[in-house]
């Protein structure tokens, strides 16, 4: 929920500066306050240095598994471990396997394809199993730690066809037109979530089998009453930061277990590339945490808030002097094509899009300055300013960034309508351009 204003000049297509000393990974001891109120002796006082959950025997020993799970190998040998991750056959589920590789690399271009049984993730049939993984994106593994990496990948029969899941591959024809690559498209992110539970796949922090108090007082909120799951944000935060993710903030949400990170600006594909590690990440954190994450648009029925993915964006033409028209242009382009995008953004979406708990009507395209209610919103400033970014308040939690980033483009930059459908798309929506 907060504006982005200028991307940075990290590129993560690639890993550089790849010291042993620079930052410390994820380790153990973190998460003995996160979910049962237990006591805070277990965390460490280095604020940098997080822990893995600490197995224990029977006789309260620490298990001596935590020093090899530490374990920094980079004195003894120039090998790295990389691991490769990629989009499984729900198109939201993420899966990840590890590989030796022979030292250190800065680029994916630089790693060997790979392979894995498509049949055991419902992407290929029993009797012709093999999908082919193709590396694309490169971040430090905050994991690991040392030269280890996480590997975003996208995914290929052995002919060399993407298969369906691959959403990566149309948005990447999209990204190189030239007519995009000339408006250096900007986006930023805003991916909420919802801790639950893992024994009963509730809210965390709420009372098993009951609710909390009504929404109002958890958004933003600071104390043991109102915010559940703070550790878990706060060390998926510092572990993109290690990573090399370029997320931009954090924050709690309006119903009390849902959290939400940003993540840009991001320039084109990266911006998809980003998202889908922070998911990977952050889907470790909960593993470890013993807490489920859930993407679910529409967690909880009721009067709670669903969980969205806002995105907003920006061309080159919408961020120089007479932006605002571009902007406007965009927002019809953008109502005429309602539906396609509704399609594509999100599993369940209808089920949070009602018009209610800060969402506009799925069925009906709107946009406004200042409006969170409203399909696409136009903030105070790109009004005052002439010039700026709109946000598409469209998308689900689960939407999947390449798509939306990818469908946003092409409507905005390649799409050209009729002029009569334009004028009249004008005066449905009642904007003057």
């Amino acid at each position: 929920m907060a504006q982005i204003l200028a991307p940075s000049l990290q590129c993560q297509m690639k890993i550089t500066n790849t010291t042993t000393n620079a930052a410390n990974p994820i380790t153990t001891k973190m998460w003995g306050s996160l979910m049962f109120n237990q006591k805070r002796s277990g965390l460490t006082k280095n604020a940098s240095k997080f822990k893995v959950m600490v197995v224990k025997s029977e006789n309260g020993t620490i298990n001596r598994m935590e020093d090899l799970l530490n374990l920094d190998t980079t004195p003894f040998t120039d090998k790295i471990i990389a691991e490769y991750i990629w989009i499984g056959g729900t198109g939201i589920d993420m899966r990840s396997k590890s590989r030796t590789i022979s030292k250190p690399v800065k680029s994916p271009a630089d790693l060997p394809k790979w392979n894995y049984d498509g049949s055991s993730t419902g992407q290929a049939p029993g009797e012709d199993s093999e999908v082919i993984l193709y590396p694309q994106a490169i971040f430090k593994d905050p994991f690991r730690g040392g030269n280890n990496i996480l590997v975003i990948c996208d995914a290929y029969t052995p002919q060399g066809e993407p298969i369906p899941t691959n959403k990566r591959y149309k948005a990447a024809q999209i990204f190189s037109n030239q007519k995009v690559i000339d408006e250096i498209p900007w986006y930023g992110i805003e991916q909420e979530y919802t801790l639950l539970q893992s024994n009963v796949k509730w809210p965390l922090g709420w009372p098993v089998g009951g609710f909390p108090g009504p929404q109002g007082p958890y958004y933003c909120a600071a104390g043991a009453d109102k915010s559940f799951g703070r550790d878990i944000s706060d060390a998926h935060y510092k572990a993109c930061l290690y990573a090399g993710i370029n997320i931009s903030g954090t924050n709690g949400e309006v119903m009390p277990g849902q959290w939400e990170y940003q993540v840009g600006p991001s320039v084109g594909i990266e911006a998809g590339d980003h998202v889908w590690c922070s998911r990977y990440i952050l889907e470790r954190i909960t593993e470890q945490a013993g807490v489920v994450l859930s993407l679910d648009p529409k967690p909880i029925e009721g009067d709670w808030n669903g969980a969205g993915c806002h995105t907003n964006y920006s061309t080159k033409s919408m961020r120089e002097e007479g932006g605002f028209d571009v902007i406007k242009k965009a927002i019809l382009n953008l109502s005429l094509r309602h539906k396609e995008h509704i399609s594509a953004y999100g599993e369940g979406n209808e089920r949070r899009l009602t018009g209610k708990h800060e969402t506009a009507d799925i069925n009906t395209f709107s946009w406004g300055v200042a409006n969170r209610g409203c399909s696409i919103r136009v903030g105070r400033d790109t009004e005052k300013e002439g010039k700026g970014y709109l946000e598409d308040r469209r998308p689900s939690s689960n939407m999947d960034p390449y798509v939306v980033t990818g469908l946003l483009a092409e409507s905005t930059l390649l799409w050209e309508p009729t002029l009569e459908a334009e004028a009249l798309a004008a005066q449905k929506i009642k904007m003057k351009v």
